[in-house]
């Protein structure tokens, strides 16, 4: 019996939440209510994401703090473009440092030409950077994006274009349900749920011109294991086969903020407005006015719809009073409350509120500790869509390269290892900037003469560009100023030769600061 009566409270407390953890109690005032469904990936995102989608997109096109934290992302992720730069081992590769350069010089120059081109594009509208920040933008829109990789026939030979694919267009045919072996336009192994294929539509399913089709692109080829497509989104749970927007947790807040900004604005509006309201007793007006004007005038005034406008004279009807309300605008909580609420979206985005609102009013202290708390997230967000995307796509240019023996790369197609090592390589964007250049130059050179840091790592940091390049270039200028007689007894802004590095060229990058220091802040 005391047993029996034992069984029955431990399964009413684990009914209860009665575990160790707050948290699950569901007999607390505050959690009473709190019930949360426990759906897999594909209950608790597939039937949210076409609205979630169509909400994410209307933000981005009308609500500035949304519109203003996706582009603020964007340009400091892509930039100006991701570029390449190959970075191959000569001794595991078994070849010389002066043929592994050559190499890397001549297969640098012809990925730029074709990524220079439209024609890598299959509309034959971007290059392959533009791509690149479409396809970003896309993914952080949408919740993710499809990247087909054809092979066409242009300027006489077989070519590796881009085919950027919207979310919205992979989707079930014909209004399909959902199954074991088909989720939301990505076909399923029945077995281990891994992704073989995708439905896409030919026509966006928001475009009613005609009836839609819908073809089957398989991930890789079943023969060769190339790559058709290219999925980018955000896994954010085991199992998950479509990825959601990246403002979703935070629509509703930024919903309700543009709704307040907006009232706030009107009243503003309305608050500004002068306007005189001529009022007329009864008795006078039929003194004034014989019928004819009276009728004129009670017409004028019963055609007022009631819309103000700044200057505008009313004439009222007799007996008619304007009684005119004072909002009190501007409002001194708005902003306070604005900011606050902001905060929380850019905790929610990973983005400090200075670089959110691209506002910056404090000490050099804090604005460099959210400049780099932000750069964190862009270089971690940076380096999945280099890998997402820039490395698949140079390794299949470069496989099509070297099967139509315009580069030569031994044992590419014979060794998984030996492949990848010929595809090594950096993808590098727009540096970070600076908030003191005088204070970062002169800790990036202390970083190089400590030995801790080298002038590629310092210049890639700087400014996204490869010390090599600028070495050649600055070679080329310091030559030429010798030539001309035109080179200054000392560079400005370096290191006298007493302080100066054993190193002659650490002064490289940095000399070309000239800058004057700036006024130091408290």
């Amino acid at each position: 019996m005391f047993q029996g009566r034992v069984r029955f409270e431990a399964t009413a407390a684990v009914g209860r939440g009665m575990g160790g953890y707050i948290g699950a109690r569901r007999d607390r005032a505050a959690t009473a209510e709190w019930n949360p469904g426990g759906g897999s990936p594909q209950v608790d995102i597939s039937p949210d994401l076409p609205m979630l989608r169509d909400r994410s997109r209307d933000q981005m096109r009308n609500a500035p703090v949304a519109l203003g934290a996706l582009t603020t992302d964007v340009l400091h992720v892509v930039g100006t473009g991701l570029s390449y730069t190959p970075a191959i081992d000569a001794k595991r590769l078994g070849i010389s440092e002066e043929r592994a350069q050559e190499w890397m010089e001549d297969t640098k120059w012809r990925f730029k030409a074709w990524a220079d081109s439209p024609d890598c594009d299959y509309r034959r509208q971007l290059d392959f950077y533009s791509q690149v920040e479409l396809a970003y933008r896309s993914w952080k829109e949408s919740g993710d994006c499809f990247v087909l990789t054809p092979m066409l026939k242009r300027n006489g030979e077989d070519m590796l274009v881009l085919q950027l694919v919207e979310a919205d267009r992979v989707c079930n045919p014909r209004g399909q349900q959902d199954s074991d072996k088909l989720q939301d336009g990505v076909v399923l192994d029945p077995e281990t749920g891994t992704p073989t294929a995708i439905h896409v539509s030919k026509n966006h399913p928001g475009d009613w011109r005609g009836t839609n089709e819908w073809t089957e692109v398989q991930l890789r080829g079943k023969d060769t294991d190339r790559r058709n497509v290219l999925h980018l989104m955000d896994v954010l749970r085991p199992g998950q086969v479509r990825g959601v927007p990246w403002i979703a947790p935070i629509i509703e807040p930024l919903k309700q903020l543009q709704k307040w900004s907006d009232a706030e604005l009107n009243a503003a509006v309305v608050t500004s407005i002068f306007a005189i309201f001529m009022e007329m007793d009864a008795e006078a007006f039929g003194d004034l006015y014989d019928d004819t004007a009276a009728s004129k005038l009670v017409n004028s005034a019963e055609k007022w719809s009631g819309k103000m406008e700044s200057g505008k004279a009313v004439n009222l009807l007799p007996g008619e009073k304007a009684n005119m309300v004072t909002p009190g605008r501007p409002n001194p909580e708005f902003d306070p409350f604005w900011n606050a609420t902001v905060r929380q979206i850019g905790m929610a985005l990973g983005m400090p509120h200075e670089v959110l609102t691209m506002h910056f009013q404090s000490s050099y202290t804090a604005a460099r500790g959210a400049l780099l708390m932000a750069w964190r997230g862009f270089s971690q967000r940076r380096e999945k869509l280099a890998k997402l995307m820039c490395q698949p796509v140079l390794e299949l240019w470069l496989a099509n390269e070297v099967s139509a023996g315009r580069i030569s790369c031994p044992g590419f197609f014979a060794d998984r290892t030996i492949r990848a090592a010929w595809c090594a390589s950096m993808w590098t964007g727009d540096g970070p900037g600076s908030v003191d250049p005088v204070k970062e130059i002169t800790a990036a050179e202390k970083r190089v003469a400590m030995g801790v840091s080298t002038l590629q790592a310092e210049s890639i940091a700087y400014d996204g560009q490869d010390f090599e390049a600028k070495h050649r270039q600055r070679a080329k200028e310091v030559a030429m100023q010798k030539r001309d007689g035109t080179a200054p007894a000392a560079m400005p802004g370096s290191v006298p030769a007493a302080a100066a590095p054993s190193d002659p060229g650490n002064g490289d990058d940095t000399d070309l600061e000239t800058q004057p220091p700036q006024r130091q802040k408290k």
